[in-house]
């Protein structure tokens, strides 16, 4: 008993000296990049601001009601956002209701510059440039990074839900845009093919189609079009009960959210013969027909889940709504359209995962979600639960 406690006492002298007097190593760990040290400055990269978010593919919804806007969708990692825009006495803002908006919350302090002094925190200037020791040209189109340092290729989606009425909205979108079209960071269409940048703009709610599709060789806010309209119900699940055995069981190596990469036979990113282009097209309230929407006028294709596709009950969706929601997601990428539905059953948790599970599974490009630390940070299919 004397020799194990004088044993235990050395160990812990030894711990002691050891902190005190670290090694090299360890003191360099624990200073590297200090003010003041050697190595100041070394601790950082330009880009570093989201140096270590990997994107999903979520939508913040309602993003402006987060204790901080738009950056906590991207620490958390989300590839879009939200933000309900009204316009009051020629100016932009945001919020849910007329009753909660705030003279300084406005689309431009909240979204608009902060994106763009983020995009040009990743872009910084080249201090080096090839010389005869490594003569390769600097490209004269090099791609401009994204908001994710790891995936500099992944455009943010910022969608904006017109509140006021369209057309006099728009036009104040248009010009508050300009700062971010200008740099060349606005995804567009150029009259002949899409050319996705670093942001991509869509509207929604009383945006007005027939003025976003106005211009026939550029455009830089894109719609988001109505799924209900596009269901392909051609084709059914060749055994009905699989789909509900399959909602059971998956495989625990499947990822959570849906992949970022559009397969290229989905999405269209040039004009094909015989497109329309929707040149004089009518606008959402006066069309019928699903034909007009397409990858260089529309970006999404979306609905409401419960008013389209109908309440949960039982904690299991029914073969009828598995079906409609095969069929709309089929319509909207045959169009080359992405596929996001809002309105999802927030409670109980277990129901909720389940959903999203369902849809991911089925093909739904963008999950909408108000929970971002469990949509992008937990395995949330492991809790089989109904009411946790």
């Amino acid at each position: 008993m004397f020799y194990s406690g004088l044993i235990h006492l050395f160990d812990n002298v030894l711990d002691a000296l050891e902190a005190n007097f670290p090694d090299d190593i360890d003191w360099m760990l624990h200073h590297w990049g200090r003010i003041g040290e050697p190595t100041e400055g070394f601790g950082e990269w330009p880009t570093d601001a989201t140096g270590d978010v990997h994107p999903v593919n979520c939508h913040s919804h309602n993003d402006y009601w987060r204790s901080v806007p738009l950056y906590a969708a991207i620490h958390a990692g989300c590839t879009g956002a939200e933000a309900d825009v009204w316009l009051i006495d020629d100016e932009l803002y945001v919020g849910h209701r007329r009753v909660t908006l705030v003279s300084n919350r406005t689309l431009q302090n909240l979204y608009i510059n902060p994106l763009l002094e983020l995009i040009e925190k990743q872009n910084p200037p080249v201090e080096f440039f090839p010389d005869e020791d490594y003569p390769v040209p600097v490209p004269v189109n090099n791609p401009l990074n994204g908001v994710f340092d790891v995936d500099p290729a992944q455009t943010f989606i910022l969608l904006i839900d017109f509140k006021s009425a369209g057309p006099a909205l728009w036009w104040k979108l248009d010009a508050q845009l300009a700062p971010l079209r200008e740099k060349g960071y606005l995804t567009h269409f150029n009259g002949t093919a899409i050319i996705e940048r670093p942001i991509t703009i869509v509207g929604t709610g009383n945006a007005p189609f027939d003025l976003l599709t106005a211009n026939h060789t550029y455009r830089d806010v894109f719609f988001d079009a109505p799924i209900d309209e596009m269901a392909d119900l051609s084709s059914h699940w060749p055994n009905p009960n699989r789909a509900q055995d399959l909602t059971r069981g998956h495989n625990k190596h499947e990822p959570d959210l849906p992949d970022k990469e559009i397969p290229n036979n989905r999405i269209q990113t040039t004009i094909p013969e015989q497109v329309d282009l929707g040149h004089d097209m009518p606008g959402k309230s006066g069309s019928s027909s699903a034909d007009i929407y397409g990858p260089f006028n529309s970006y999404y294709a979306s609905t409401s889940f419960t008013r389209s596709i109908g309440r949960v009950w039982g904690s299991r969706l029914t073969q009828e709504q598995l079906q409609l929601i095969r069929g709309q997601i089929r319509g909207a990428h045959q169009r080359g359209l992405r596929v996001r539905y809002w309105g999802l059953p927030q409670w109980p948790i277990g129901l909720r995962n389940h959903v999203w599970h369902i849809l991911i599974r089925e093909g739904v490009d963008m999950l909408n979600v108000d929970d971002l630390r469990h949509a992008t940070k937990r395995d949330w299919r492991r809790r089989k639960g109904l009411w946790y």
